[in-house]
């Protein structure tokens, strides 16, 4: 009997201590890295639950894609039970269902697993690691059975293994401890002996882009996204997320971009845009603004870039006309900040914003000067030579120069001329109309029209037809009164206009018909009984047009008077 109890117990050592020679030394130390996930909606209910493992000792883990997605919120639980929430997401795929993601991690480091930069080979012994809050250092035993190519250098993995439940994501390991794939659950008639694993080094290559706002597999999840690993990438980002995102995580992001990239001078100039912006009124967001502006101006290498960028801030805050002005806000502020940049580096573009300062200040001696120069440099473009004919205009200058400056800055249109710039035709037009070149006119309304392929208003018309008329071109005259009539029939002054046109090309009694109807319709439009009684005058009906001549002398028409002396004595 003792015999036999001896041998039993050598049989269960020598168990044992095959089983602790199967077992690498590496799995107590790399089961500390991999952790249980859970998942919240946007009602903060658990949505899923799950697995997931440390891949730096900074906090970037990798799990199932599956697990994230539809989730607002989720936590990692360590298997020492400490609970850390997930800060964001830096990348995912939804086809091999990985997710890369940063926990906001609450020690200095967290034990990490290291990726194996090169795949196992088949045949070779593979251990899959569960997450475990005892002390057992249990794990799977298996061998790679198949390894494919996927994205390029990249694998997708078959092993020779039973997957338990609950171990998705759990890391494959080689026999040197290095992790090189994320457990997938198998489907079918083989999953006793068979499971799958995506590669953890195509997990880990998972990177948000400048178009990650438009990808569908991050947007749908709820939690915020990392920014791109180049700065220029992340410039990008931001631009396009300050036309996508709410204010507050605009705000966020902009706050990621100043902590990951302290020493860019972009992040505290776009944070400053953000405070003026949101707080115009606001001193304690101004001062965070003023702030960002002085850390700016700290780190800059090129100081005249960020001048530059302060003045337009304090000008664009002035012009939003803030209820009271934030200490030295000023147009004079402005002015001193771009002249600043301008003395270490005189860019036309720099030069640009003088002028519109100066502009704004009444000062249009001085923005016309400025306006001059960036005209003569190689910034010269429509707007420019827009806003020195304006300068101009605003100076009373001969019509002929207006005109001329006009000329260059359709010259400068691209062609086809866009919707969006052709309001400089029109602009040039009203210049071709003050210097009596009424047919010029006429081709930029035309050109106008086929730039906005017909979509046009009432006013258009008026103009138009205004241009019609002095080129002597009548019957266009009348067809572009009566469009402007039929898009607006409640202004009186086209209703008035297409009678005094019919007046002037002899159809007096359509004129008379139509200025009956406009008296019936407000009897005290002078402007009617003037214009009635000259149809009536060309009918030789000399009481009539008395009559109503009269009748605007009492209306107090100004310009009624010179026909009473002529036809009425």
């Amino acid at each position: 009997m003792k015999k036999i109890l001896c041998l039993t117990w050598m049989l269960l050592c020598l168990a044992q201590a095959g089983i602790q020679a199967q077992t690498p030394k590496w799995v107590e130390k790399a089961k500390r890295a991999v952790f249980s996930v859970v998942t919240y909606d946007k009602n903060n209910k658990m949505l899923n639950t799950g697995n997931g493992f440390f891949v730096s000792e900074d906090g970037v883990a990798l799990s199932d894609y599956t697990l994230f997605k539809g989730a607002q919120r989720a936590v990692i639980i360590t298997p020492e039970g400490k609970e850390m929430p997930v800060d964001k997401v830096l990348g995912a795929n939804d086809m091999y269902d990985v997710i890369k993601f940063r926990v906001a991690i609450t020690e200095k480091r967290v034990p990490a697993l290291t990726v194996a930069r090169t795949a196992p080979a088949v045949g070779t012994d593979t251990w899959m690691l569960p997450y475990s809050t005892q002390k057992s250092i249990a794990c799977l035993a298996g061998k790679v059975k198949e390894v494919s190519k996927v994205n390029g250098d990249y694998f997708y993995y078959t092993l020779s293994m039973e997957m338990k439940d609950k171990m998705v994501s759990c890391p494959v390991m080689n026999a040197n401890g290095e992790v090189y794939g994320l457990a997938q659950k198998a489907s079918g008639k083989d999953t006793l002996s068979i499971c799958y694993a995506s590669g953890a080094r195509f997990a880990l290559s998972q990177k948000i882009t400048a178009l990650s706002l438009s990808d569908n597999t991050l947007n749908a999840i709820g939690i915020r996204k990392g920014l791109p690993d180049t700065e220029e990438q992340a410039l990008v980002y931001l631009f396009m997320a300050s036309s996508q995102m709410s204010p507050d995580a605009y705000l966020r992001l902009l706050d990621d971009f100043v902590g990951k990239y302290p020493n860019s001078t972009d992040g505290y100039i776009r944070r400053a845009g953000y405070y003026i912006a949101k707080d115009k009124d606001d001193a304690a967001g101004l001062d965070k603004a003023s702030a960002d502006m002085d850390q700016a101006l700290k780190i800059a290498k090129k100081k005249d870039d960020v001048y530059y960028n302060i003045a337009k801030m304090i000008y664009n805050y002035q012009l939003s006309k803030p209820t009271h002005a934030y200490k030295d806000w000023t147009f004079d502020k402005a002015l001193e900040n771009v002249r600043q940049a301008i003395t270490i580096d005189p860019l036309p573009i720099y030069t640009q914003l003088e002028g519109d300062i100066l502009f704004a200040k009444q000062d249009y001696a001085g923005a016309l000067t400025a306006y001059e120069k960036v005209n003569a440099s190689n910034l010269a473009s429509s707007a420019t030579f827009f806003s020195a004919a304006k300068t101009k205009e605003l100076l009373q200058a001969d019509p002929k120069e207006i005109l001329a400056l006009m000329d260059s800055c359709v010259a400068h249109l691209p062609q086809p001329v866009t919707p969006d710039l052709a309001p400089y035709l029109l602009e040039r037009a009203q210049a071709y109309m003050n210097v009596d070149q009424a047919r010029s006119a006429l081709l930029d309304y035309d050109a106008y029209y086929n730039a906005v392929k017909g979509d046009v208003n009432d006013l258009f018309y008026y103009y138009r037809e205004q241009a019609a008329l002095k080129s002597r071109q009548y019957q266009r005259a009348l067809d572009d009164i009566a469009k402007a009539i039929e898009l607006n029939s409640a202004d009186l002054t086209y209703k008035a206009e297409q009678a005094a046109l019919n007046l002037r090309v002899g159809r007096y009694e359509i004129a008379i018909s139509q200025l009956d109807d406009l008296i019936k319709t407000n009897p005290k439009y002078s402007e009617a009984y003037r214009l009635l009684g000259l149809c009536y005058v060309q009918q030789k009906k000399m009481n009539e047009a008395c009559a109503n001549f009269q009748k605007a002398k009492e209306l107090n028409d100004p310009n009624v008077d010179s026909l009473i002396t002529k036809y009425c004595k």
